[in-house]
Order: C-alpha cells, then structure tokens, then sequence
C-alpha cells in the first residue's frame, strides 16, 4: 500500500458602484449574503468561478488554531467543512540561547520559543488572522513574511513591531501548499534573523483535500513538519565555539560565518538529535505519514533510509500532479515540501538530509520508530555474516599445459 486513496476579494466601491448600475443595491446585499455574486459572474462570463473565494473576513466564522511545538501539527481536517474561515494565530518572539549540541550555544529569535515556529494549517479560501507579539523583555525588532499570502512583503511591510509592541493582521489563504515564513526586518537584519531560526512553515490545503492528480483523493493518519536550520557559530582561535551574553553581542561575527557560506551546524528542529531516542517520529505499520520540511535559507534533500516518497510535492505545490516512489526528493531554499509515505516494515528508519556530510556530521538527521510485524517477503537474511570459505589447491596441476594453482 503506497497510500491511501479513493476515488472522488472584499468587493470595492469602484466595483459596487459598476454593479450597481445593472442589479440594485437591495439585490445586490441579498446576493452577496448568499453567496450569489460568483454565480451571476460565471453566467455573464463564461467561465467558472469558485464560489468559496467569494466570502468576505466578516462573513464567515471565526476560531482559535492552538499551535504547537514541531514536529506536531495542529490539529486539523484534511477535507475543509462548510464555508471557509478566518482562524486566529498568535506568535510570540522569544530571544533566547539554546544549545545545539554538547554545550554549544547559539542565540535565536523563535516563534512562539522554538525552532523552527511552529506549522499553521488552513485551507484555501480561510483567512489567517495573525497577531504578532514581541515582549519587551526583547531586544531587536520583528516582523513576519509569509510566503502563502500577497502583498506589502508576505505582510512583513504591516507587521514590524519594536520590543514591547503587538501587532494584528490578516490575509486570505488564495494559494494551495506548503510554504514557509519568516522574520524580514530589512537589510542584513534579514538573513541574521533567518538563520537564528526564526522561520516556521504555513500549509494551505486544498478544500477537497490532497489529490494524486488523477482524481483520487489521499489521505494520512499522522503528520510531521520537520524544520531544517542553518546554523553559524563563529569558533575562537583554538577552534573552540564562541558563547556570547547577548544576542546583540553575537551579531557581528556571526555575520562574519555567515558571508563565508559555510554552516558549522544543520540541525532538525532546533538541536544535533532534536528527532531521535525519546523525541523520535513514531508510526505504526501500514499508516500513513506526511512529512512537511522547509529550510528557509538553503537547497535541501530529504530522504527516508529504509523508506520513499510515494507522492511527493518537491515544490510544496498541491496543484500540482505530485510525483510518485521518490528515493530523494529537493526542496529548494526559501521553501518547503510535502512528501506521503506509507510504513510497509516495523524497525527504525533514519529520515536525512542526503547530503550526507551535512547529515552525519552537521546533524541534519532524525528518527523514525516503526511499530508492526516484520514482513520476510519484502526483505529477509538468508544467511547471516560468516568466515568465508574459500577452495585453494595445495598443488598445482598440469591439465593441458596449462597450470592451474
């Protein structure tokens, strides 16, 4: 089994006045409560309108999506109920020393305190509502680019707040997908604030929910979002890794790591090991997973040792026909992908960055623990490691003045 599937803008005064003058006002209120107003534009046009983008913020309902810390997912539909929505998110901005491994630190700005932030789900059509908070225990300003809304920089012109300012706002959900946000100040504040983890991942998925491309729908049992990060820790003269008291002090040769291009860490989730032992991703034999990964800064090549891709969304684009049994799949900077799998063996799988030195001893690496009953058909040993015997003639011997020995 490689999945699971089955067969199946706010109106203006321009244009309220340019209505106006073929369908009264009082027709026009009534339409537009009703949700008519697409279907009297497909007649005129021709073409076929969908009539969920019609709803405006004030029509719809409203509720509050509880976030939580990646790998988990929010709680969610994968087939939207009913009318669109508009759905509440807060984000706080924590600056903060975390450790990445074996006493070595690094200062981050982190949605909501981690790293990355932490995945938002929606639907096409709904609205996010955002607020952003950023406490006055901070020290440097913070906005917010999402890459799935349009306009005024992914929202990053309508948020910068300073240290002890909130800010709400909101955008509709037009296209589907996996998409990242981020912090952009401006300047070289941008990339500064990018690689101190302070990015996350927003995923809009279609209303009908996701699709093969051939009209049969899929669907998952659990979800993962895996939030691949750059690091750069400026190390001393002895090679050691430098510690700095504040995040301002660790600015200018930070900065420095950054322009050689080259990363002292990639790390899942925030830490060397952050997705193994105890904190593993888990499934049990015959589910369904989708894995959701972004790096918002470089090319990325998730693979599953043991595993594959059996749909893929490289791009994160829903609308697109997802390609099929990936041994490695890219996801480019400055994005994030989606990837279904279906677990056919119980043990452990080891989920990568394939390029392998950055894996291995950068520490993009995490863990899959797979519960079930192993399966001899797919895989066995038939036979276990032993001295190898070889047969080695003692004398040589004359067979057709040939010498064999």
């Amino acid at each position: 089994m490689e999945g699971k599937t089955s067969k199946s803008s706010p109106v203006n005064e321009q244009r309220r006045n340019f209505i106006s003058g073929s369908i009264s006002a009082g027709v026009l209120g009534a339409g537009i409560a009703a949700g008519l107003v697409p279907t009297l534009a497909q007649a005129q046009s021709g073409k076929k309108v969908d009539r969920m983008a019609s709803y405006t913020a004030d029509q719809l309902e409203r509720v509050k999506q509880v976030l939580v810390v990646p790998p988990m997912v929010p709680a969610h539909d994968q087939v939207a109920k009913g009318k669109p929505k508009v759905i509440e998110v807060r984000l706080d901005v924590e600056e903060k020393q975390i450790e990445l491994e074996n006493g070595t630190k690094a200062w981050v700005s982190a949605f909501n305190g981690s790293v990355p932030g932490p995945l938002i789900v929606c639907h096409q059509h709904d609205y996010i509502e955002l607020t952003l908070v950023n406490p006055d225990t901070n020290m440097l300003a913070h906005n917010i680019d999402l890459h799935a809304s349009t306009g005024a920089l992914g929202g990053g012109e309508l948020t910068l707040v300073s240290p002890g300012e909130e800010v709400t706002f909101r955008f509709k959900a037009t296209k589907i997908g996996t998409f990242i946000y981020h912090c952009a100040p401006g300047g070289i504040m941008t990339p500064w604030h990018v690689v101190m983890g302070m990015n996350g991942a927003i995923m809009v998925l279609p209303r009908e929910g996701l699709s093969d491309g051939d009209g049969n729908s899929l669907t998952y049992d659990k979800a993962y979002y895996i939030g691949e990060q750059d690091f750069y820790v400026p190390q001393d003269e002895s090679g050691q890794y430098r510690a700095y008291d504040t995040v301002i002090g660790s600015m200018n040769e930070t900065l420095d790591v950054m322009k050689t291009l080259t990363p002292s860490h990639i790390v899942f989730n925030g830490a060397v090991g952050a997705l193994t032992g105890e904190n593993s991703m888990t499934a049990k034999l015959g589910e369904t997973v989708l894995f959701i990964h972004s790096q918002a800064n470089r090319d990325t090549r998730p693979h599953i040792i043991g595993g594959h891709g059996d749909y893929v969304w490289n791009s994160g684009s829903f609308g697109d026909r997802p390609a099929r049994d990936l041994e490695t799949w890219h996801v480019a900077g400055g994005s994030a992908g989606a990837a279904l799998y279906t677990f056919m063996q119980p043990g452990l799988y080891v989920y990568v960055n394939h390029n392998l030195i950055e894996a291995i001893i950068k520490g993009a690496a995490g863990h899959i623990k797979v519960d079930g009953e192993w399966n001899d058909d797919l895989m066995t040993q038939v036979s276990k490691p032993s001295i190898i015997v070889t047969i080695q003639l003692k004398k040589p011997v004359k067979v057709l003045d040939r010498v064999f020995a």
